[in-house]
């Protein structure tokens, strides 16, 4: 059963299928509910159509970590960085570099 918020994204879809924000609300919507194969289907819908829209990378990226899928999850986070360096959009850059880093092994302090 759909919550109202998913129901009301859904019904806004319909009438703007191009809109990136609609799209990754409907993601975010399915990962809440756990709603897993519809969550990496809008997120995925994302990448393709939007691929500049460069928050879908974190949370597709997560998404990946959670299925146990770190090599897909490494991918994301780094066309996400390749993305957010070409907006020159830092902050989610290093979002997705400290991803990155946790995933990939590199988040080690010095003793």
């Amino acid at each position: 059963m759909q919550n109202n918020r998913l129901s009301k994204l859904l019904e806004f879809l319909t009438n703007d299928s191009n809109d990136p924000f609609i799209l990754y609300a409907i993601a975010t919507e399915y990962n809440v509910i756990n709603d897993k194969k519809n969550a990496f289907h809008y997120f995925l819908r994302l990448i393709e159509e939007h691929p500049n829209y460069v928050g879908t990378y974190y949370h597709l990226g997560k998404l990946y970590e959670k299925e146990n899928k770190n090599e897909k999850a490494i991918e994301t986070y780094k066309n996400g960085m390749v993305r957010a360096r070409a907006k020159k959009d830092m902050h989610s850059f290093s979002e997705l570099q400290g991803a990155y880093h946790s995933v990939a092994g590199l988040d080690y302090e010095d003793d």
